[in-house]
């Protein structure tokens, strides 16, 4: 039976989510389409393309909705923010594991959405997002497998039997730190390194062609605290003499020439320091060793102030789109 939502107004869920992903949408148009301009292997390219597609289908969806509900299409990003005929900014290999970084932070993020969806049309739309967005990422893990390019996080030794645990110091390393990590504990370092050398690579590449100092700045700032992170959340896996991923800071190409806004960019290092903060959420809910819930939570307090410092820069040169907000309701009376 067809639902008609014309007397359900939109909770404050359903219209900030939708905001959000308009933007990021119109975001990841732009800088699909410039690596889509440079791509050479054509399977990587056709899976460049049905990314592309499904963000389009998203921004339609979500214009549609707002335009029925009378609802300010925010500006986001468009063909003024992209420079198609500029130099490529990565190599082939890069695309790829960005294609499935991008897929496994819509994994996290359409799963978080549904739970507070509520209208039919916006819990459809967001559950076809999801799964569009499951495809994606089966296909680009797919084609890194395929192509040799896949990191596969390491493997632990299977539990011959139950056992329970005996000793405080399973937590606590004050009173004897354990050298093994659980699985998960596992899980999150070799994942945050992953996404950490994602970001390096980005903030080396935007670095090169930023215009702005404020933004160059910004970016070689980034990469610093990338690095340091990375190095901390290293020592866990080679202390228990596990792998490690490897850079890809070399996949960045030497091209100076800008093919994004700065106001895009800056953009797209907020969402993946958003992303960032939401993954050290999670591994310090899944980590059982207290000196590696100490050190996420740190971290976590060094990339708030450098999120913050982000978002005065977007501030003062005019970059940052207010989300849709609640009614101020003191600045009413006062007028």
């Amino acid at each position: 039976m067809e639902v008609n939502h014309e007397h359900v107004k939109l909770t404050a869920a359903e219209l900030g989510y939708m905001w959000a992903t308009y933007l990021s949408d119109s975001m990841s148009i732009c800088v699909l389409k410039h690596f889509l301009a440079h791509m050479e292997d054509e399977d990587i390219h056709n899976l460049a393309v049905h990314a592309v597609d499904l963000s389009q289908q998203h921004v339609e969806t979500i214009r549609g909705v707002f335009n029925r509900e009378g609802i300010a299409i925010p500006q986001g990003f468009s063909e003024q923010d992209i420079n198609l005929k500029a130099r490529r900014l990565f190599s082939d290999v890069f695309y790829l594991k960005y294609i499935q970084n991008m897929s496994k932070g819509g994994l996290v993020t359409y799963g978080r959405v549904l739970q507070n969806i509520y209208r039919s049309d916006v819990r459809s739309f967001f559950s076809k997002c999801l799964t569009s967005t499951i495809e994606l990422n089966t296909e680009s893990t797919g084609l890194l497998i395929a192509k040799g390019l896949s990191t596969r996080p390491p493997t632990i030794p299977y539990p011959e039997k139950a056992e329970f645990v005996k000793k405080q110091s399973f937590s606590l390393e004050g009173l004897g730190r354990r050298k093994s990590l659980t699985g998960a504990e596992v899980t999150h370092l070799f994942a945050n390194i992953e996404s950490n050398y994602i970001g390096t690579s980005m903030a080396t590449a935007f670095s090169q062609v930023a215009q702005s100092k404020k933004a160059r700045d910004y970016f070689l700032r980034g990469k610093e605290i990338a690095l340091k992170h990375i190095k901390v959340f290293r020592s866990y896996l080679e202390m228990a003499s596990l792998p490690v991923p490897m850079s890809l800071d070399q996949e960045a190409s030497q091209s100076t020439e800008p093919p994004f806004s700065d106001r895009l960019m800056m953009f797209h290092f907020q969402l993946m320091i958003y992303a960032g903060i939401g993954n050290f959420g999670v591994s310090i809910s899944e980590s059982q060793r207290s000196d590696l819930a100490v050190d996420y939570t740190r971290l976590v307090g060094e990339v708030l102030k450098y999120s913050e410092d982000g978002a005065n820069i977007m501030v003062a040169n005019g970059w940052l789109e207010q989300p849709p907000m609640s009614t101020n309701r003191r600045d009413l009376a006062d007028k």
